[in-house]
């Protein structure tokens, strides 16, 4: 039948061999594209994903060419459990090689699970400052912010993913709408000069005074993407005009509408948390008679109003600071060694690897506990 013969194929050892070989050559691949794409882009994909794709250089279209990192995580996933299910017997003498397939199982779920769910981002303060979010530093967002009242702002942030679709977003809120009508993923911003040929990108703000100039992707591990989009402020009685927007562009540019005044601003994306975290001192010791290295640390106070929370904490190398499912990490510091910067990660499934690798290790441990318990007891007889 031809269900049988699709479980037997996914259930063979062959199937097992070849997606342990297409693996490493996966590993061997993405590791040397890194040379030329770059860490990031190189995750996504060859790792993120599930087809590698390829395309001459300047053509609009792709074709795949090699099984992702997905696709093949899968695959080994139903091979394990269809293997599991072909082959296993109910035994207690087995029950160490049942643990060992649940502990590889969670083991591979628990990789997906992290890529879908966790995010990084990094956590700049000075001595003496103090900030309740984060930023992503390779995501931006549009910060729409209602300043009309000096004691409260109001700030509607539209997402990277959100702008790369060049579409409408109507946010509540919001008296207007705002169109994307350009985004590029990489772009500079220019002083427009007299003798420029070209047209405006924009004709509100800063938009008849600067020039946009798109950019090729930036693979460098050092530097990264400044995007910059082109937008148009809609409303029922027509429309505003158009700004440029870009992290280039860092004073805020502002409109006004029914007697309201907004501010737009592009700026890297914010993860917000409900406490504040303020750095009190940072050291950053070196060798005596050297310029080298040798410990730095962020002694930080930790504010939490939810639940009265007020406490020291130091966080340095290999001692992060766990609060409310964000972990922060000492990741480096200002040239000046008057900052610090933390790198902050929240990792819904960071257990997973852990009790993973725990359940194979008992497993084993069970499995040849068995074994040996038996050898010894027909030794006896």
């Amino acid at each position: 039948m031809p269900l049988e013969r699709l479980f037997r194929i996914f259930s063979s050892l062959r199937l097992t061999v070849a997606l342990l070989i297409l693996g490493m050559v996966l590993v061997f691949l993405g590791t040397m594209a890194q040379v030329s794409m770059g860490l990031y882009r190189a995750q996504n994909e060859f790792f993120r994903s599930f087809f590698v794709y390829w395309g001459p250089p300047g053509a609009s279209w792709r074709i795949p060419v090699f099984p992702g990192g997905y696709l093949l995580g899968t695959l080994m996933l139903i091979n394990l459990v269809a293997a599991h299910w072909r082959y296993f017997r109910p035994d207690w003498r087995k029950s160490g090689i049942v643990l060992i397939h649940a502990g590889l199982v969670l083991l591979l779920l628990g990789q997906f699970a992290t890529d879908l769910l966790s995010v990084e981002s990094t956590l700049h303060l000075r001595e003496g400052a103090a900030k309740n979010y984060s930023e992503r530093d390779r995501h931006v967002e549009l910060a729409i912010s209602d300043v009309t009242d000096p004691e409260r702002e109001r700030v509607v942030a539209i997402p990277h993913r959100i702008l790369a679709r060049q579409q409408e977003v109507e946010a509540p809120g919001l008296p207007f709408r705002v169109r994307i009508l350009q985004f590029h993923p990489n772009a500079a911003v220019s002083q427009r000069t007299a003798q420029s040929t070209r047209p405006p990108p924009a004709n509100q703000g800063f938009g008849p005074q600067i020039e946009l100039i798109p950019l090729p992707h930036v693979t460098e591990m050092n530097k990264r993407d400044v995007p910059a989009a082109v937008i148009e402020l809609v409303t029922p009685e027509g429309s505003l005009g158009t700004w440029v927007v870009s992290e280039y562009i860092s004073q805020p540019q502002t409109v006004t509408v029914n007697n309201r005044t907004f501010t737009l601003v592009m700026r890297l994306q914010r993860v917000y948390v409900p406490w504040t975290i303020r750095l009190l001192d940072f050291r950053h010791d070196r060798y005596p008679g050297t310029d080298i290295p040798k410990n730095f640390s962020s002694r930080i106070l930790l504010t939490d109003p939810r639940n009265g929370t007020e406490r020291e904490v130091l966080i340095y190398m290999n001692n992060p600071l766990r609060y409310g499912g964000y972990t922060y990490y000492q990741a480096s510091y200002d040239p000046d060694d008057r900052g610090t910067v933390l790198q902050v990660v929240r990792n819904p499934s960071w257990l997973t690897p852990y009790v993973a690798c725990a359940m194979v290790s008992v497993g084993l441990l069970l499995q040849f506990s068995i074994h040996l318990f038996r050898f010894t007891a027909r030794l006896n007889r």
